[in-house]
């Protein structure tokens, strides 16, 4: 069985340190923002255990005309739990909170490994890819909801 629900930035650190920045400081994991009131951390729990984390930043990207804009930023599944699902279940769930919310657009930089994935689930890229340093190429994909 699997449950969405809000955690705090603590438990979405342990989540997102060894998927996310594996071989650097778990300081690496916590971003600017990530204790912010507007900041919403879901996590998704298969039998009871924090599988997958997803947060939402209210932020505006310039690029983007929208004026209630959200982003996404530090998604991560288990490497053990992973092509199971449930980024997808994690992805809706944050679309189907924004939808509710009145927001307009999500945003976000994607791994360019995880590009593919994003664009079944209706995501679009803008613009080249970019270098994030010390972490790798990412780019701007977006989608209006």
């Amino acid at each position: 069985m699997t449950l969405i629900k809000e955690i705090s930035a603590q438990e979405a650190i342990i989540v997102r340190h060894p998927v996310l920045r594996k071989e650097k400081p778990i300081e690496t994991c916590i971003f600017d923002g990530d204790d912010l009131e507007t900041t919403h951390h879901f996590g998704l729990f298969k039998n009871s255990n924090l599988t997958g984390i997803i947060s939402l930043f209210v932020k505006s990207n310039p690029i983007f005309a929208e004026i209630f804009q959200v982003q996404i930023r530090g998604m991560a599944i288990l490497e053990s739990h992973q092509k199971k699902g449930f980024g997808e279940k994690l992805i809706i769930h944050c679309e189907e909170y924004c939808l509710s919310n009145q927001f307009d657009l999500i945003w976000f930089n994607a791994r360019t490994a995880a590009v593919g994935f994003y664009k079944k689930l209706g995501y679009k890229t803008k613009g080249n890819p970019f270098e994030i340093p010390n972490i790798g190429e990412h780019y701007l994909m977006y989608k209006k909801i």
